[in-house]
């Protein structure tokens, strides 16, 4: 479309812009209309289907959009997806009604790095516990687990994976990694030991996932995978929430057999405040925010309208998936 001026895009992540105003006024002075998320959370497939229909562009964030929501897109060229993950789009839909889906690959991965060592931390040292103690005017003397001397294992040796491997060095950590394509270049140049899973899970204090949610993923860490894991090791989870069988976390967690969790992703998000793991003194939970700083949102919002404004005008867009 020679015209961009003609176009309207759909923008559902809230922090697109938030950080660098010049952004939304890029994009703004750029095609015909935007229309905003007019919620504060990721939408689902039905309210999609109600904003789709007339768009050109879509800025995506971590939106339920499946074939339904697709289904109703009439006009819609490219999905701009706001990070690296692109398992909530129904790529085979979006192949089938010619839709050009992007990413923003390493955008956040500092972000998230930095997100699952400070977990590791907080549960590590009991952070929160200690902090609303002594706001209430206690006292407590809370024993804490060190990270020196501990083995982590880092489940998924990718971008992110390495990144939290670089950033434990400092830490006189023991460094495991496990990956379905291991890179051995990577592991020698980290000094991390590459293992199978099984054997990752029965040395690591501190167990780490970033994993993508695919379908040989989705559930792995279930009763099996838990119970390989060390008495009192500690699970962090700043990937996707559908790789938890949270049921089985949820009684790993109850009878003991696991110090505490620390989860910045659910499989239902939000969780909701019944959410059993959230009634868990041992778990911290954050709302899926490891991408949300101020590095890690400008680079994806970026990365997104680098992305968005090429395939609108019919040329290629730096990072294309399908």
């Amino acid at each position: 479309m020679n015209n961009l001026k003609q176009c309207r895009v759909l923008v559902t992540p809230t922090s697109f812009g938030r950080d660098d105003p010049g952004l939304r006024a890029e994009l703004e002075s750029a095609v015909g209309e935007v229309i905003y998320n007019p919620t504060s959370r990721p939408l689902s497939s039905a309210e999609l289907a109600g904003l789709l229909p007339g768009c050109h562009g879509y800025i995506a964030g971590l939106d339920v959009i499946d074939r339904a929501a697709l289904n109703a897109a009439n006009q819609l060229r490219v999905i701009a997806r706001y990070g690296a993950g692109v398992d909530r789009v129904d790529l085979d839909a979006a192949r089938e009604k010619g839709i050009i889906v992007t990413n923003t690959p390493g955008a956040n991965t500092v972000s998230v790095a930095e997100l699952a060592i400070g977990l590791m931390l907080a549960v590590a040292r009991t952070i929160p516990q200690a902090s609303a103690a002594t706001k209430a005017g206690d006292w407590p003397r809370l024993r804490g687990k060190s990270l020196e001397g501990s083995t982590v294992g880092v489940v998924g040796f990718g971008a992110i994976g390495r990144a939290v491997a670089r950033r434990l060095q400092g830490f006189d950590c023991t460094l495991l990694a496990y990956d379905p394509f291991p890179n051995a270049e990577a592991a020698r140049a980290l000094n991390v030991q590459l293992l199978p899973l099984a054997d990752l899970l029965s040395q690591a204090d501190v167990v780490s996932l970033h994993l993508p949610a695919l379908p040989e993923t989705r559930g792995l860490v279930n009763a099996d995978f838990l119970a390989q894991m060390k008495p009192g090791a500690i699970l962090i989870n700043t990937a996707r929430g559908e790789i938890i069988n949270e049921g089985d976390l949820l009684a790993a967690l109850e009878r003991g057999h696991l110090r505490g969790a620390g989860l910045d992703a659910f499989a239902a998000e939000p969780p909701g405040a019944d959410n059993p793991l959230l009634q868990l003194p041992q778990v911290i939970a954050t709302p899926h925010t490891g991408a949300h700083t101020d590095g890690a949102t400008n680079g994806m919002g970026r990365g997104a309208l680098r992305n968005l404004l090429p395939a609108l005008r019919g040329q290629e867009p730096p990072n294309r998936v399908v």
